[in-house]
């Protein structure tokens, strides 16, 4: 009962005074706020990241031959053609973490269909490689392995080359197009994915059998990559183990001689971008922290103002009997109220701003639940902090002289 009532006397003091207490809050709210906007923010990046890498393959493993660029000093031309078919088929033969696999070789040219033309990219695969990148096919279908062996002039065309090429709403399968002077055939068109969360168009691309760019395109006798996708994401980091001592085993390495190939997971890549994310996440929340470390000198200042204004005020309730823990109490839960409730607006402010950022600005948000309950616990401590001084303050009054106070 004694807390109730000074529940309701902390109450009455705060609605005496709704102006002040407002501002006094708008600290709270904006931190409070912020925190959770850019919280949702972090969170709502790493998913979106997760969720892309997943879209391109998340067990996929890439082999590329030594980086063409190592501590800003560019490397031999040598070191960009150690690997070989030679490579895959060892890798193909030999790994047992692998589920598919292809050898992969790329060029960049004009594709051109009568007055029109789109630069883009083609990627030499096998048949494997769909099933690797997770794509389906909008129509037709995927070059057969004879059609690999044999070099055959045949495309698959993302949506945004057949746009370009050929026309929106036009079904370009059975016709010829052209990249650079080599007329192909276009035998399927790739379902759509449209952009990565890093701006890069999926659909900008035109995939051939890998012999047709190698020999016909190229005319190179190595491989830019080797890609491949593990049984399970699980098995990923393990594949790229095994696939890295096939490779060694391969390139006949010693012990103390460095890769000639570098042999990367999806799940590396996924981390990576992660802890940029999260290290941005932090940064942003700790600048917006700074707005609950106002609030909260706000509530402090608040509070001795209170003290001194309603002296006379606790040195009638002391001399009527009232104790000094009571007063403690009684200024206590008044700033913890203050604190709570502009918690409570922020809250309400934060999850109105991720929804206005995630629909007007397109940003992809996601409001974690931690979030909102941190932060009531950060106000609760931030009212309890900053009001504790000012409350003690008012129990330490010598009741005499609070009565005499003018």
């Amino acid at each position: 009962m004694r807390l109730l009532n000074l529940f309701k006397i902390a109450l009455k003091a705060i609605v005496l005074n709704k102006v002040r207490t407002l501002l006094t809050m708008l600290g709270i709210i904006i931190g409070v706020a912020s925190v959770i906007a850019m919280l949702a923010i972090g969170e709502g990046s790493k998913k979106s990241i997760r969720t892309t890498i997943s879209n391109m393959g998340s067990n996929m493993i890439t082999v590329k031959p030594g980086a063409d660029e190592r501590g800003g000093v560019r490397q031999e031309g040598s070191t960009m053609e150690t690997l070989t078919l030679k490579d895959y088929l060892a890798i193909k033969e030999q790994s047992t973490l692998l589920s598919n696999i292809t050898p992969l070789v790329n060029s960049s040219g004009q594709m051109i269909n009568g007055s029109k033309n789109w630069p883009s990219t083609i990627y030499g695969v096998n048949t494997e490689y769909l099933a690797i990148k997770t794509t389906d096919l909008k129509s037709g279908s995927m070059f057969t392995e004879d059609e690999v062996q044999t070099a055959a002039k045949v495309v698959l065309l993302g949506q945004t080359v057949v746009d370009n090429a050929f026309g929106e709403g036009v079904d370009p399968v059975g016709q010829m197009i052209r990249f650079n002077k080599i007329p192909f055939k276009v035998i399927g068109v790739l379902e759509e994915k449209g952009e990565n969360t890093f701006g890069q168009d999926q659909d900008d691309v035109v995939i051939a059998p890998y012999t047709t760019v190698q020999k016909r395109i190229l005319a190179i006798d190595y491989i830019n990559q080797v890609v491949a996708s593990a049984i399970s994401e699980d098995d990923a980091p393990a594949a790229v183990i095994q696939v890295t001592d096939i490779l060694r085993t391969q390139h006949k390495l010693t012990e103390n001689e460095d890769n000639d190939f570098d042999v990367k997971s999806m799940e590396e890549l996924i981390s990576t971008f992660s802890s940029t994310s999260e290290m941005l996440t932090l940064l942003l929340v700790a600048v917006a922290s700074i707005s609950l470390l106002i609030g909260g000198i706000g509530i402090m200042n608040i509070m001795y103002v209170s003290v001194k204004e309603r002296t006379k005020e606790i040195g009638l309730r002391m001399a009527v009997g009232g104790k000094g823990s009571d007063i403690l109490m009684q200024f206590l839960i008044e700033a913890v109220l203050i604190s709570v409730t502009g918690g409570l607006l922020g809250v309400i402010l934060g999850l109105g701003t991720t929804v206005f950022i995630e629909k007007f600005l397109n940003w992809p948000t996601s409001v974690a639940l931690y979030s909102i309950v941190v932060s009531f616990l950060v106000c609760a401590v931030t009212g309890i902090f900053f009001g504790y001084y000012p409350a003690k303050k008012a129990a330490a009054l010598d009741p005499i002289t609070a009565l005499r106070y003018e």
